[in-house]
């Protein structure tokens, strides 16, 4: 083997610009393959990071008639928050919400929004609910960037808000916005409207009672609780996890042109270089070489072309991927316009698990190209080849 793989490297060094080219070709396919992936795992981590920090927390109990898509189900979603909770509540390990359908009419137009009654002193998500322990004599609200800039409404103004209570009955009252939030998480933002949770509570004629408990991470098991569902992380972000798996379908499609068109130039590499080199070969196997000895050199030689793309791809894909992972790849789109968890400008993520796997798949691939035009060897008679005379 030893011997093999010198005599494959003095060959492939010997054949000049032809095995660059294929090395160049293949050097960019490990680069990009790298690079796409890093970009799929570093939105993975901060989607999931951010719906953490902003929404979902460690998880969440949903009450059982609560549907985030179906705004009706708003007004029958609630219940007395359960005692086990309350305590936890109490030392700052969970948070209760109060969600109620509303309607906000900004500069005389009509939004439909929804009312979070949240508590401004929680500490469990990152929302500045702070804002809402403001001294003034009117209800205080806080409201995400994107909202802002749909309903046209700044810090400091005054907008009208309706809803409907327990018993049905439809009231309204001005509201201050005294704050505005940016997230990374839609949810968390358009059509979201935030309220002290005691104030929507007496507003709703709702005492005690929530729609949605949240939870810091925790590693313990969470109880079943009567009239509510458990939500746990993965469940919650199942939606981020299916678009991520659906655009790496797509890039698999990417993946595998760039990895033809390098396989591609490599077959017919080999190909021409077993034409070419009959003579040789047949010397080969005069001097005592096995033909399955010779197809494993030729074999060996395609091969170290995905060795020496390895490291010619290491010299300018390693400045190249250091610099996206620090300054990350801004999307020419705005980021919300997906309406899923992404922020503006996506920071790779390189591992390496991920570095390791794409040089064992692709080398795997290459040694794979390169042995099926080696096979041919193992049908040419000795003294044909050696007067360069093909069978």
């Amino acid at each position: 083997m030893k011997t093999a793989i010198k005599l494959a490297y003095r060959n492939l060094i010997g054949a000049g610009l032809r095995t660059w080219l294929n090395v160049i070709v293949l050097s960019f396919s490990f680069v990009i393959i790298i690079f796409m992936k890093g970009i799929m795992t570093g939105w993975d981590y901060q989607a999931k990071t951010d719906m953490t920090n902003w929404q979902i927390g460690g998880g969440q109990y949903w009450h059982e008639a609560y549907d985030p898509y179906d705004p009706f189900t708003f007004i029958d979603s609630h219940a007395p928050v359960p005692a086990g909770m309350l305590e936890e509540i109490e030392r700052g390990e969970a948070m209760a919400q109060l969600i109620v359908q509303g309607t906000l009419y900004p500069a005389g137009r009509m939004v439909q929004v929804t009312i979070r009654g949240i508590d401004p002193a929680q500490q469990v998500l990152q929302i500045p609910t702070a804002r809402l322990d403001t001294l003034t004599d009117d209800i205080p609200a806080l409201i995400g960037s994107m909202m802002a800039k749909n309903s046209r409404l700044n810090e400091g103004d005054y907008v009208t808000l309706r809803w409907r209570d327990a018993a049905g009955t439809f009231d309204a009252t001005d509201v201050i916005v005294t704050g505005i939030f940016a997230t990374n998480v839609p949810a968390m933002d358009a059509g979201q409207i935030y309220i002290p949770l005691d104030t929507l509570r007496a507003m709703a004629m709702l005492p005690g009672e929530a729609s949605i408990l949240t939870f810091r991470e925790s590693e313990r098991q969470r109880p079943g609780l009567p009239g509510w569902k458990l939500m746990s992380k993965p469940e919650l972000t199942r939606e981020v996890d299916e678009l991520i798996k659906t655009k790496q379908t797509g890039q698999t499609v990417l993946y595998g042109i760039l990895l033809l068109l390098a396989m591609l130039a490599i077959f017919d590499t080999q190909v021409l270089s077993i034409f070419r080199r009959q003579k040789e070969i047949g010397t080969y196997i005069a001097l005592g070489y096995t033909r399955q000895q010779v197809v494993g050199l030729f074999t060996v030689e395609g091969s170290m072309h995905a060795v020496l793309a390895a490291l010619a791809g290491a010299a300018y894909g390693v400045p190249f991927l250091a610099w996206q992972a620090k300054v990350g790849w801004t999307l020419p789109m705005e980021a919300s316009e997906f309406g899923m968890a992404m922020a503006q400008t996506l920071y790779p993520v390189y591992s390496v698990g991920l570095v390791a796997t794409t040089v064992l798949l692709v080398t795997i691939t290459t040694a794979i190209v390169s042995y099926i035009p080696s096979r041919k060897i193992a049908k040419m008679n000795p003294t044909d080849a050696l007067r360069g005379k093909l069978q």
